[in-house]
């Protein structure tokens, strides 16, 4: 349209300037022929309906590129890994996510001691796809599912009306979300250091559930707290459900370009359901992976022996740079029924301590608004033709898991011989990381990890491992 105008403006000019000659020329008009006159005046009338014909395709241009309604199309499209569907507005937004990691695992499982044989095999750990998006501005939704394994199982699944408040993030939920607890466990499996991540996390079951919760926070501070019910693989499997409620904080003093300081601290209580076929409650158990990889064996595990159980977490990290250090220290005590083991709370507890550096100048990147770890922006991506080098980062990390509490006093009861507390033991794991970031969305890790299991049957054990990803997200 604008090439057209400016054509329009040039033979406007043109015939200003025509009419000037023959308004200049009065004389040599009069005595010019009539006939000629008239000739030149149907050609001046020729050019500027070919002008007004340009000027109609023009607006007949920009009317192509309005809507049935007259609206303008205001669609806008991001590439986020895959495109990402919004309105100019931010009335409307949608957006497909997935991950897709693929582990290799070889771990030598000390058979001498625990009677278990050597693993070297591979597992889809992770194969998700979903969507998310926002209708009407305020209003979230959130829904994933994950196809790895010998299952298909709900992950997020929720709505979210937000914007409730003057914070940059404030929603209420509504379905399957996390029990919020731990900085460990809600940074996304995508964003982790570490290809698992630390033991407590699986031994205390913290994971999602069926619920409301309320998220909030800003630059410097974050709030989440929630109530559940069920898991969502279990629905109707109790007819009282499990139930659970937990409130966590952080606080980020410092949060700049250079430097995160994060501390926060949460509390989660849970209540065993009741079996819908038997009547009887379906008792909380307590165990870890050994080495800190999926496909190993469990050598530290209680039975089944919680109706109820109180959990404390602390959490702080330290980013520097490239630099980062990050911990927490989780203690959880259960309440065991009377008629298992009267007047018996066992205590445990698991912690960890890592260390990361990116040799490649990245820094991790902090979202204080949920208090997690987001994602990484690589400098020098690799794709064709970048001849970058990716980020590459080095990490090390000391986990361990202690569930040898009143282990005794439990292995004595008769209620429980059955399933005994023999492995009812301290899991202390050394690892050490590397990993290679290609893109902001594909990553390769290396671990290289041994634990030592003390007490229980699997007293003095060594477990070897080496575990191997290559993952992408969308």
């Amino acid at each position: 349209m604008i090439g057209g105008l400016n054509k329009t403006s040039l033979y406007l000019l043109a015939g200003v300037s025509a009419l000037g000659v023959l308004a200049s020329g009065g004389t040599a008009a009069k005595a010019a022929d009539t006939a000629a006159l008239e000739a030149q005046m149907r050609a001046m009338q020729a050019q500027m309906r070919e002008l007004q014909k340009q000027v109609s395709q023009a607006k007949s241009d920009a009317a192509a590129a309005k809507g049935s309604n007259g609206d303008s199309i205001d669609l806008k499209v991001k590439w986020k890994g895959a495109p990402e569907l919004s309105s100019s507005d931010g009335k409307f937004k949608f957006k497909v996510r997935g991950r897709l990691m693929v582990d290799y695992d070889g771990i030598d499982q000390d058979e001498t001691v625990t009677g278990d044989p050597d693993i070297s095999g591979v597992e889809l750990r992770r194969a998700r796809i979903g969507v998310e998006g926002t209708v009407f501005y305020d209003w979230k939704y959130k829904f994933e599912v994950d196809f790895a394994g010998d299952g298909v199982a709900v992950k997020d699944a929720y709505v979210a009306y937000a914007n409730w408040a003057p914070w940059e993030k404030s929603e209420i939920r509504f379905g399957n979300q996390y029990v919020y607890n731990s900085l460990e466990e809600l940074t996304s499996s995508r964003f982790i250091t570490f290809m698992e991540r630390a033991a407590f996390t699986e031994a205390f079951f913290l994971d999602r559930q069926i619920g409301a919760g309320i998220v909030a926070g800003t630059d410097h501070w974050s709030f989440q707290t929630g109530y559940y019910g069920a898991e969502s693989a279990d629905q109707g499997a109790f007819t009282d459900d499990t139930t659970a409620y937990s409130v966590r904080g952080t606080v980020a003093p410092i949060n700049n370009d250079t430097t995160v300081v994060h501390l926060g601290a949460s509390y989660r209580h849970r209540d065993a359901g009741t079996l819908e076929d038997t009547g009887l409650a379906e008792l909380f158990r307590y165990r870890a992976r050994g080495a800190d990889l999926h496909l190993a064996d469990r050598f530290v595990a209680t039975p089944r022996v919680g109706e109820s159980d109180d959990m404390f977490v602390l959490e702080g990290a330290l980013v520097w740079k490239s630099f980062s250090v990050q911990g927490e220290y989780a203690q959880l005590e259960t309440d065991i029924p009377v008629g298992i083991a009267p007047m018996v709370s066992p205590t445990y507890n698991g912690w960890y301590i890592d260390a990361s550096l990116f040799l490649t100048g990245e820094m991790r990147n902090y979202e204080a608004d949920e208090g997690v770890f987001g994602r990484t922006k690589v400098k020098n991506p690799v794709y064709g033709g970048s001849h970058g080098w990716g980020a590459w980062q080095i990490a090390g990390r000391y986990d361990t898991i202690d569930l040898s509490d009143k282990a005794a006093v439990i292995a004595a009861s008769t209620a429980v011989s059955a399933v005994s507390c023999a492995d009812c033991g301290e899991q202390k794991t050394w690892l050490i990381g590397l990993n290679w970031l290609l893109t902001d969305y594909t990553a390769i890790k290396l671990n290289v990890t041994q634990s030592e299991i003390r007490g229980g049957a699997n007293d003095g054990a060594k477990i070897n491992g080496v575990g191997l990803r290559a993952q992408v997200d969308w």
